[in-house]
């Protein structure tokens, strides 16, 4: 996105105590962000390769469980080992609707929640009400009404969610990311009466809404996250208009994570020029990126379909 575009701060009643929890800081926060990739780790190891391959942010989880079971959060004590460990800001996630979670979090210093769909969901009905933190939240969504409820709740940086799967497929992000964008031009060209219906349409809140409609974008910042594992992929998403990109722990699935990451950082920064975009992507593994996903099939790049 443009670099002019600013983040202002909406007025809402919501805001319970601005002094204490100031949204316009956490905004601040999250725009500290832009231009980066957040790459998922699950190891002191991971997160020190991604802070030397030029990651903006690690966000820390919990290895896979070794069978079927609920993902939680990471233990704090691997956190603060991380946090310790490293000079750049430590994400860590919380289940969605569990502020308990997000409490603990908050006490044991990280720099930004991500209120998660990827783990397991602790409350079916609600959201966290991020309004109640000081710390800067992340939330993820794949339409432009849930990005704006989202932001409605207190999420300062809103994640557009691909495939969770792990696979490197990134048709899912795409078509996430392209619908939100999709939605933002159409309430661009619409004239204010119809606002109204617009905003009950997609189940948003009248005056976010609005003020998307009078940036031209989301009114916080904006990544695109899932199926990202190439600098081809990250690049993709850029030019799509997102300000950033999350890297899933399937990254790390290769000889050489260091190098893919590094190259995915250079594509992010340099999304725009055909010739870096060739440079950052010559010489990688692709073990990942032959795999491609939908409903019926696998298909793998030798043509095979199971």
């Amino acid at each position: 996105m443009a670099d002019d575009h600013a983040v202002t701060l909406y007025s809402s009643a919501t805001i319970t105590d601005t002094k204490k929890n100031p949204f316009s800081l956490k905004v601040g926060m999250a725009q500290m962000l832009r231009g980066g990739a957040v790459v998922e780790v699950t190891s002191l190891d991971q997160a020190k390769t991604a802070e030397s391959a030029g990651a903006c942010c690690v966000v820390v989880s919990d290895p896979p469980p070794p069978r079927a079971g609920i993902s939680r959060m990471a233990d704090p004590s691997l956190i603060k080992e991380i946090k310790q460990a490293l000079s750049i800001p430590v994400m860590a996630k919380a289940r969605v609707g569990h502020f308990v979670e997000a409490q603990v979090l908050e006490q044991i210093g990280v720099d930004y929640i991500d209120e998660s769909e990827e783990l397991g969901i602790a409350d079916e009905s609600h959201f966290i009400n991020k309004h109640n933190f000081g710390v800067t939240f992340v939330c993820g969504c794949r339409d432009l009404g849930e990005a704006l409820r989202r932001v409605r709740e207190g999420s300062a940086m809103i994640r557009t969610q691909g495939e969770i799967r792990g696979s490197g497929n990134v048709a899912e992000t795409v078509r996430s990311v392209r619908k939100v964008m999709g939605e933002i031009r159409v309430l661009n060209n619409m004239d204010e009466d119809e606002v109204f219906a617009f905003a009950k349409r997609i189940g948003a809140p009248y005056d976010i809404v609005v003020q998307a409609k009078q940036m031209g974008r989301l009114p916080v910042v904006h990544f695109a996250s899932g199926g990202i594992t190439t600098p081809a992929d990250a690049a993709l998403m850029m030019q799509l208009g997102c300000d950033g990109v999350f890297l899933g722990q399937e990254v790390f699935d290769c000889d050489d994570p260091y190098k893919r990451v590094r190259s995915i950082v250079q594509a992010v920064r340099n999304y725009n020029d055909p010739m870096e975009l060739a440079q950052a992507s010559s010489g990688l593994d692709h073990a990942m990126a032959g795999l491609n996903l939908d409903e019926n099939r696998v298909e793998f790049g030798s043509g095979d379909a199971y």
